[in-house]
């Protein structure tokens, strides 16, 4: 199957601090695909570039080098009406519920905006919007309320409404779950599963959890310094990795027995003093 989406040899720098600073290069050479309907989970600690690589696929980073290609077009430095129009294809949920969501517009009009900017009569746009609450299990007066009246996981609720708005093909998650509590992840995580399960939108799902990135993905490319390291199977990266950074993000993904925890926290600081060949 050709891969949606396909970023091959990607670098992006930006300006070092200082003056006369040089570039402080944030992606080296980044390459991974995506295939229709299937989740690829890029995963990666703070500052490793995970967040960049979803930025420069929408647009919001330039980019230095290298590719990315949808369907087959070259979309890296697209004109902005173009860019515009890869919004109907293209959509992304942010990591804070709070924050992505305009706290003056009610829910109805925040998920009637992409439709009306796709040319949508607002007629359709509200009985989109009736079915779009009705996917993501919110009630149907959820369109008159505010933000403010909403639980963090209600919110990513609305925001993942929002992205699924004009049935894109690809989804980036930026982090979609980081700031909820484990029970709301898991309900948001689920309601993700479920809606790509009825729609076959594909995602690249984005974060710092091994965990979770091991429970929504199909296959998994784990990101250091601005470098794939380790790509495979999300089965086989996320329970046998081969990369000594991968298995310190597994480590760092707590278990609930405390001695089960220290002799595989034992075990990683022994292969580290003793790589492998």
């Amino acid at each position: 199957m050709n891969p949606l989406l396909k970023v091959s040899d990607l670098r992006v720098s930006f300006p070092g601090k200082g003056w006369r600073a040089p570039r402080v290069e944030v992606l080296r050479g980044v390459s991974l695909d995506v295939r229709p309907g299937e989740t690829v989970g890029l995963v990666g600690g703070s500052g490793s570039g995970k967040t960049t690589i979803g930025r420069a696929i929408l647009g919001l980073v330039p980019v230095q080098s290298g590719t990315i290609e949808f369907a087959g077009e070259r979309i890296d430095g697209l004109s902005p009406r173009r860019r515009r129009a890869l919004a109907r294809d293209i959509q992304v949920i942010f990591q804070d519920p709070y924050t992505s969501l305009n706290p003056s517009l009610t829910i109805g009009d925040t998920l009637s905006e992409p439709l009306l900017a796709q040319g949508h009569a607002a007629r359709e746009a509200r009985a989109r919007v009736a079915v779009l609450l009705d996917r993501v299990k919110l009630p149907a007066d959820a369109a008159d309320r505010l933000p403010r009246e909403f639980s963090g996981g209600q919110r990513q609720r609305v925001a993942i409404a929002r992205a699924l708005a004009i049935d894109p093909r690809l989804i980036v998650c930026d982090e979609p779950v980081s700031a909820l509590d484990l029970t709301t992840q898991r309900t948001v995580l689920d309601l993700l599963l479920e809606i790509q399960a009825q729609t076959g939108v594909a995602y690249l799902f984005i974060s710092h959890d091994l965990a979770v990135v091991r429970f929504m993905s199909h296959r998994v490319a784990v990101i250091h310094r601005g470098e794939i390291v380790e790509t495979g199977e999300a089965a086989a990266v996320t329970s046998a990795p081969e990369n000594p950074y991968t298995r310190s993000l597994l480590l760092a993904a707590p278990i609930a027995d405390v001695e089960r925890q220290r002799a595989r926290r034992e075990q990683f600081e022994r292969e580290v003093a003793s790589p492998r060949a």
